[in-house]
């Protein structure tokens, strides 16, 4: 018997180990025409997500560019309040919270990794200022304790103290991402979410700094939000990993599960445009094209999202939602050809 992962998660919602849940999370911005900016309809960046991470885990999300992956990462941290449903934390519903007290009780454990570093940044700031913000904001150590933290910070990120007293557009694509990461740190957060925090950055680049990432998770015991597009990247760095598509959750499952045996029709196209080495042994992908453009999400298909462009249709599929449903174990799905 199939269990929906709403359900399983809300009987599980005291477990001590679940760092962060989505409970049919959905973000839609308004669509504001004419001189009077009436709303005239809605965009739905993120229509009714369910997901979670486990504590010391990392969680991988795909998809192809505009599927609401950096909407959804802001909207866990609250940067984007949630239109429908839940952000928990460690339990705790953390999405009714005040500002005040989230910033009280949450901001600290909760940091984010942007994809352009340069743009998160005050370009008038020295890089000391950048990493004292934080520290400054919250409280924490006195002036000196605060020199001896971003010297900590600086060091573990690989950074000569000499830098101090620079500023962003003095440094590479590479470094700066890496004054991100200290940032980032610089609270001592249990969870970090990272949106496409290599995208922009050479290979050999990004080489250095997931490596990185991932050192610092070994040592700090931090949980991971990994968004990008690129699926070796997620397969590299992921526990878990989601895919999704015009603002849902298509797949959910085990990295292992998912890239050995991917059961959405979607996830099944978006692997076979992954390159494989041309080894004895291996078995090369069939490559499938998807027809089509991506629908617009503020005018979504009825029934599955994704019918317009999937090789396996049904008429079902044209009027009915599929559920977001366990098929194997931690192994969820979003379609009618398994239900």
């Amino acid at each position: 018997m199939t269990t929906t992962l709403e359900a399983q998660k809300r009987a599980l919602i005291n477990q001590t180990d679940y760092m962060l849940e989505a409970v049919n999370m959905a973000k839609h911005f308004p669509i504001k025409t004419g001189i009077f900016q009436r709303t005239t309809g809605q965009i739905k960046a993120v229509d009714g997500i369910s997901l979670y991470v486990k504590k010391g885990e990392t969680l991988g999300i795909v998809g192809e560019s505009g599927c609401g992956k950096s909407t959804a990462g802001r909207t866990f941290i609250r940067l984007y309040e949630p239109t429908e449903g839940k952000v928990l934390f460690k339990g705790r519903d953390i999405s009714r919270l005040s500002e005040s007290e989230l910033s009280r009780t949450v901001r600290k454990n909760i940091q984010m990794i942007f994809q352009d570093p340069y743009a998160s940044m005050n370009p008038r700031k020295t890089l000391k200022s950048i990493l004292n913000e934080p520290l400054i904001t919250h409280k924490l150590y006195d002036r000196k304790g605060r020199d001896e933290k971003i010297a900590e910070l600086l060091n573990r990120v690989g950074f000569n103290p000499s830098f101090i007293n620079r500023y962003p557009h003095e440094f590479s694509g590479g470094q700066r991402q890496r004054i991100g990461i200290a940032r980032a740190l610089a609270l001592n957060p249990e969870l970090i979410i990272a949106d496409e925090a290599v995208s922009a950055l050479d290979v050999s680049i990004q080489a250095q700094i997931i490596n990185l990432m991932e050192d610092l998770q070994d040592e700090f015991g931090l949980t991971y939000i990994f968004i990008s597009h690129d699926l070796s990247v997620v397969r590299h760095i992921s526990d878990r990993v989601a895919v999704m598509y015009l603002g849902k959750v298509m797949e959910f499952a085990r990295k292992k599960d998912l890239y050995e045996d991917p059961l959405h029709p979607y996830t099944t196209a978006l692997l076979s445009a992954v390159p494989v080495p041309r080894k004895r042994g291996i078995q090369q992908r069939e490559r499938i094209v998807l027809k089509g453009d991506v629908p617009s999400p503020a005018n979504p298909p009825s029934g599955c999202v994704f019918h317009t462009r999937c090789p396996a249709a049904m008429d079902i599929c044209r009027k009915v939602t599929p559920d977001f449903q366990e098929v194997k174990k931690e192994h969820y799905v979003a379609c009618h050809l398994y239900q």
